[in-house]
């Protein structure tokens, strides 16, 4: 017998580009995880509507049930800087996270991406220990550095160190 009909798994799941539209969902979903800076809704309507191409979100059916925002570096543009992840609280889809992660990665590195950055405070173990998979899944190298300081950062409570990941190299399975 299968599980009830209610139960979702990661082939319910689809991936797409958000639109303006997606920014109210987000900005609840945002407000609900405490380890995530707050942003507008505001925010993340023009978020949706100038870096849709570089972010994602998930869904089941019509509910939204996890995002990523990212943008790559005017800089480096062979550099996608992950901004912003999560994914709804009991969602009860396993490894909903790292899949998130990787369709955003490998549609970056579809179009030229080399690496990957994101940065996080030295607390967020679990974060990190994500990264570090992230970096197996692309059989690449980590770099760690101290990117902005607490004191730098009005309000900040943790420094902000840069996880930079690459070179990318495309996965085999």
């Amino acid at each position: 017998m299968t599980g009830s009909p209610s139960e979702k798994t990661a082939t319910d799941v689809r991936y797409r580009t958000p639109v303006p539209e997606d920014a109210v969902a987000v900005w609840r979903m945002v407000l609900d995880e405490p380890m995530l800076d707050d942003n507008s809704s505001y925010h993340y309507r023009l978020w949706f509507r100038d870096f849709a191409e570089t972010s994602v979100v998930a869904t089941v059916g019509n509910d939204i049930v996890g995002f990523l925002t990212g943008y790559r570096r005017p800089d480096a543009p062979d550099t996608f800087f992950i901004w912003q992840a999560a994914v709804k609280p009991g969602n009860g889809i396993s490894g909903l996270g790292i899949d998130l992660l990787v369709h955003a990665i490998d549609l970056q590195l579809a179009t030229g991406a080399k690496y990957v950055e994101t940065s996080v405070s030295r607390e967020n173990k679990a974060i990190v220990m994500l990264l570090h998979m992230i970096a197996t899944t692309y059989d690449a190298d980590t770099h760690t550095e101290l990117l902005f300081r607490a004191e730098d950062l009005p309000g900040g409570d943790h420094d902000e160190v840069l996880h930079r990941i690459g070179p990318l190299n495309p996965r085999t399975a």
